[in-house]
């Protein structure tokens, strides 16, 4: 059973009357009045679906020692595997947010198709994403409206997120659609759920309304334990949105939390070393960190995408603190796996083989083989029909993988189990695709002398062979536009510096805002501090091909994307070129420009050597990045 406090100003007022009449009835003097009953909990969690609610077919891993294609997860899956669980009692399911925004279940169906997939399931709470923010509070008011229109009634939270009365999310009080926490029975304990969401990503990189307050992740989640432990809730999970790395940030300043289970930095946790170098990890699931109080607190976080899901197992002694965390993030395949033959082509294996790799796949903890949920494949049948018919118009071809990148030497692959990409967070070039997209700005702009484009704007690599259009709006999911600044090569410099320093420095976003670019290159090093980091910046003459060094006086045009323009995402050097009305909106989806440019190619690959932006990369570490 589900209990929201809805006032809970009113419930703190209340809490001191309830504990006087607690410590009445025992008489006010057990030494065993702060002890409780031992608990076993688990907690099953996903996120940052983004609205990935088919498989990934084709993809390759190790099994058994063996390179082997496999299809992974699809939110089917997904429900199949969270249904493993019913008839417990013990069992906390969450998602971590990001559930919107991504591919075109979102473009056609603004987050619909998603709530109702996540119906089939029916999670404990869900905090808001920033991505739940993209086409501002009105979008995400309908997608929880959406969300708990069925049984499910799954609450959407967020202690830090207070919008202002009379908006959409709040039209008669704060809490009407977000609330700050939820309180969940786990055999007969009540177990505190609070939501946070990450502060200036979801200002500066969405839509929000600006009369919507996002409040200091830290303060508000110390202000919200108090008010649970005031009611006598012992045991204390965050449910966060904010990065891997926010997350054991915020442990650590926190009293009396014990579990976070996290979102937003797309991170996969614990060793997969079998499973080849595509898909390398952050850190141990659990990652176990202690809280201010110097107590246990114990961190999962479960990939994206569908493609993985998390089980931690938590253990409280009579004190109500953790005495124990063990568990599990697994990746999750399909029954059909593909192998290599002598000539190099991929077949479906024999009987013999497909048994060999069940068994390999069956003592692996990192996976989980399963079967597509018969209702929700139907529930996604409704959606699935208008999507194909879009998705799979071709509009081209790639020789080779666009691997998918944020910054160069990050620890997580994101192109994990792409043929061709298996270590290309660790090159210096970086994404790829990225860099594909900031030339397609280049050539949709007639008079441009450079475009950027920002990591995070572009969501997934792509593999070698054809390209849809569903494939395009993959990459490229958001409805931002192409726009051309006038900018000095001083101005060019410093929004470089902004957008590098807005995640090294200041911690606002997990790599989001990197810089990627077309007609300009840089050498960069990360360990150097705001300022020093780019070196060497050159600018391509589009006419003659030759690449010169960037003149601080000069005045070039970039041509980028309005979100960017506008100083989002850390570009602030953009943002008062932007206000001052200098500028041109070319009114093009930037989703077309790439889509125009790919059919003008007919066949793309990997830019030559020289024209990616990143000749040189220098990690925060002092690695220079082959």
């Amino acid at each position: 059973m589900n209990t929201l406090l809805l006032n809970p100003r009113r419930a703190l007022l209340l809490a001191p009357l309830a504990l006087a009449a607690a410590l009445a009835a025992c008489g006010g003097g057990d030494d065993d009045s702060n002890k409780s009953a031992p608990l076993d909990l688990t907690i099953a969690h996903i996120g940052d679906h983004h609205s990935n609610l088919d498989p990934f077919p084709a993809q390759t891993m190790k099994i058994g020692g063996v390179d082997t294609q496999v299809e992974l997860g699809g939110f089917s899956r997904v429900t199949t595997a969270f249904k493993q669980y019913v008839g417990r009692d013990d069992v906390l399911k969450l998602h971590a947010g990001d559930a919107n925004t991504g591919t075109l279940y979102y473009t056609l169906f603004k987050g619909k198709a998603d709530a109702d997939m996540m119906n089939t399931i029916c999670f404990d709470a869900m905090p808001v994403g920033n991505h739940e923010f993209d086409d501002g509070d009105a979008q995400l008011k309908s997608f929880i409206e959406h969300l708990q229109a069925g049984a499910c009634k799954t609450p959407v939270l967020a202690a830090n997120i207070r919008p202002q009365i009379g908006t959409p999310l709040a039209p008669k009080a704060e809490n009407d659609y977000i609330k700050p926490y939820t309180l969940k029975t786990v055999k007969g304990v009540q177990v505190g759920i609070i939501g946070l969401t990450i502060k200036s990503k979801t200002q500066n990189s969405s839509s929000p309304l600006p009369s919507t307050v996002f409040e200091d992740e830290a303060v508000a989640a110390q202000r919200t334990i108090d008010q649970l432990k005031s009611q006598g809730i012992r045991h204390i999970v965050l449910l966060t949105h904010m990065g891997y790395d926010a997350d054991k940030a915020i442990a650590a300043k926190l009293t009396d939390v014990d579990v976070v289970i996290g979102g937003d930095s797309h991170t996969l946790l614990g060793d997969f070393s079998a499973q080849g170098s595509g898909y390398s990890t952050s850190g141990a699931y659990p990652t176990k960190v202690t809280n201010k109080d110097g107590k246990p607190v114990c961190i999962g976080h479960a990939f994206e995408y569908s493609k993985a899901m998390g089980e931690m197992r938590v253990s409280f002694n009579e004190d109500g603190e953790v005495s124990s965390c063990t568990g599990q993030a697994s990746l999750i395949i399909g029954n059909s796996f593909k192998r290599q033959g002598a000539d190099g082509t991929w077949a479906n294996v024999d009987a013999p083989t497909q048994q060999q790799i069940a068994t390999a796949v069956a003592a692996d903890k990192g996976l989980k083989m399963l079967t597509p949920d018969a209702g929700a494949t139907s529930v996604l049948a409704v959606y699935s029909g208008q999507v194909d018919i879009l998705k799979k118009e071709p509009i081209g071809s790639t020789t080779e993988a666009l691997c998918l990148v944020r910054t160069p030497g990050e620890s997580t692959n994101r192109s994990a189990g792409v043929a061709g990409c298996e270590d290309a967070n660790k090159l210096a070039r970086g994404s790829d695709a990225a860099q594909v997209v900031a030339q397609a700005f280049l050539n949709a702009s007639l008079r441009a002398d450079v475009s950027i484009q920002n990591a995070g704007g572009v969501r997934v690599p792509l593999t070698a062979g054809t390209i849809t259009m569903g494939d395009a709006f993959t990459v490229l999911p958001f409805s931002n536009v192409l726009v051309e600044l006038p900018a000095t090569g001083q101005q060019i410099t410093a929004v470089l510096e902004d957008a590098v320093s807005n995640y090294l420095d200041a911690g606002q976003t997990t790599g989001g805002g990197h810089p990627y670019a077309a007609g300009l290159r840089w050498h960069l090093d990360m360990s150097k501090p705001k300022g020093s980091r780019f070196t060497q910046l050159e600018v391509k003459n589009r006419t003659t091909g030759v690449w010169s060094a960037i003149n601080p006086a000069q005045t070039y045009i970039v041509a980028t994307n309005d979100f960017l323009a506008k100083g989002q995402d850390g570009y602030a050097s953009f943002k008062p070129i932007y206000d001052s009305g200098n500028y041109v909106n070319n009114y093009l989806l930037y989703t077309q420009t790439f889509v125009d440019y790919i059919r003008a190619k007919g066949t793309v690959s990997r830019p030559a050597a020289g024209d990616y932006s990143h000749q040189m990369v220098i990690t925060k570490a002092g690695l220079t990045l082959p």
